[in-house]
């Protein structure tokens, strides 16, 4: 158990760690169905492992926050876990985010809504893509307006000519 945490808390791009005190197993299944859409996961854990297992990796900043009834959202995407986390506390206040952890860096409550409004990573592909195509579709309607205003104006020249 505590190797595969250690390896959760290693490959992950981001680690939410939220306190689900109150929550009932539907709510609880209907989290887990959210994070695995977009390729995430969530883990209930001993805190006591989850602590042995942080010590020495690169996010043991957030073993203050294991305590009480804490669960794990996490993401090899650095924005999905947490996107999908703060999404899911807005419609539930049993769900409590306390922080997380992004590589070595600790994030606070106000950090991890910073990240989930970050755009994910197919996003910004999208972004990416668009912004690549969108010069090739310029260049073609910039070919292709000199040739439209030629036969417009020798069209009005031959009109008059007439």
């Amino acid at each position: 158990m505590v190797e595969e945490l250690g390896q959760i808390f290693e490959s992950s791009g981001v680690v939410v760690v939220s306190r689900y005190e109150g929550m009932t197993v539907a709510e609880m299944q209907d989290l887990r169905a959210q994070m695995r859409e977009v390729g995430g996961s969530v883990r209930v854990a001993k805190n006591r492992l989850a602590k042995i297992a942080l010590d020495g990796k690169p996010c043991a900043s957030i073993a203050d926050l294991l305590t009480g009834m804490t669960v794990l959202a996490y993401s090899e995407d650095p924005v999905a876990a947490a996107k999908v986390v703060e999404a899911y506390s807005k419609g539930n206040p049993k769900l409590d985010i306390l922080g997380g952890a992004m590589g070595e860096n600790a994030l606070d409550v106000a950090g991890v809504k910073a990240v989930a409004a970050m755009p994910s990573r197919e996003e910004l592909i999208a972004s990416i893509v668009g912004c690549i195509g969108a010069p090739s579709s310029n260049i073609a309607g910039a070919i292709g307006a000199p040739a439209s205003n030629i036969a417009s104006i020798l069209s009005t020249i031959e009109e008059k000519a007439a």
